[in-house]
């Protein structure tokens, strides 16, 4: 039987829980394909998993990350779509091809419901799997099954956004620069908040009009209005939950929508929903994306941008990434190549 190396995550709770182990490597089924990972990237969710508590801890013993890619190497005696050789990108969440969301499919997400790509080899359903287009690396490819996608669907449902249009996003980790990147690509206003000096020049090199350092200033959200001629965005990408959702409303223009994304903040916090109620405004949860937003962004993005990757570690410093991650330093995505 053929092994191969893989990380599991005992419990949460502690860094100190992810082990690099010898394993057999998968079995595939009829209607699956093996596929060797070339790399991996971290996302803020997967922090959450290593550190709990519940809802966000895993499963026991589970190999953690979501968003992976490689190469095919085998596949089973009913798939004929794919076939070994061909460099695929693997969906966060593979049970959603496509259609509407169902609460039912969270839970086929990789890394929290199930075991992740934080391995050498992984087996998954030949229908989720995405071929790569030959300009895109394995390392590239990896950062968008998450953060990318996240940031997609935050931009594309709901009310359409068109060039001229007002966005504002919310530092500069994953999801925040996919969606300055997207939205700029979309012909739109990009509003970017920091609480880092030195990633001012960085968040305007990346494409964002305008900068706000939210940490010197408290009434950031009057300061955007006032940036957008007094009318607002309309659209924000969220990432900050509860600690920033009152700011982000009162930037909000009319009829405008938050796409409401991350729980970096105390999630159970009580808000007042009358700044929402003055504008009309909307707030839209965002969980991730279906295979068809995978497969729609990797065409939109085509020539018109790159994923930002600010650091990338071997497979043996895994350990290294997740606490880079932890601190908050990096701009744009964190990758561990294999």
């Amino acid at each position: 039987m053929r092994r191969m190396q893989v990380y599991r995550l005992k419990e949460a709770g502690a860094l100190t829980n992810l082990s690099l182990r010898q394993e057999a490597q998968p079995i595939i089924g009829p209607d699956e394909v093996l596929v060797r990972i070339h790399a991996v990237s971290l996302n803020a969710r997967d922090l959450m998993m290593v550190y709990g508590p519940q809802p966000y801890g895993p499963k026991t013993d589970i190999i953690p990350t979501s968003d992976g890619a490689g190469e095919i190497v085998a596949c089973g005696s009913s798939v004929s779509d794919v076939q070994p050789g061909e460099r695929v990108v693997i969906p966060f969440r593979p049970g959603w091809i496509d259609g509407p969301y169902d609460p039912v499919q969270t839970g086929t997400d990789l890394g929290g419901a199930v075991d992740g790509v934080l391995a050498q080899y992984v087996s998954i359903a030949a229908k989720a799997v995405v071929l790569l287009p030959a300009g895109i690396s394995y390392e590239q490819a990896a950062t968008l099954p998450c953060a990318g996608v996240t940031a997609w669907s935050a931009l594309t449902r709901g009310a359409v956004l068109r060039p001229g249009s007002n966005v504002l996003i919310l530092g500069s980790g994953g999801v925040s620069v996919f969606a300055l990147q997207i939205a700029k690509a979309m012909g739109c206003t990009v509003i970017a908040t920091t609480s880092s000096d030195a990633k001012v020049q960085t968040l305007r090199s990346l494409g964002a009009d305008h900068v706000v350092h939210y940490a010197t200033d408290s009434s950031w959200g009057e300061q955007i209005r006032a940036l957008t001629g007094g009318r607002g965005v309309n659209r924000v990408v969220e990432v900050g939950g509860a600690g920033s959702l009152p700011k982000s409303m009162a930037a909000l223009a009319p009829e405008g929508e938050i796409s409401l994304i991350g729980l970096l903040e105390n999630p159970m916090n009580t808000i007042s929903p009358i700044p929402l109620m003055s504008t009309m405004g909307v707030i839209r949860g965002i969980s991730v994306g279906s295979r068809a937003d995978l497969v729609a962004l990797l065409a939109f993005m085509n020539g018109r941008f790159d994923p930002i990757i600010d650091r990338v570690f071997g497979f043996n410093e895994a350990a290294k990434a997740f606490a880079y991650l932890a601190t908050r330093k990096h701009v744009g995505k964190i990758v561990i190549r294999l």
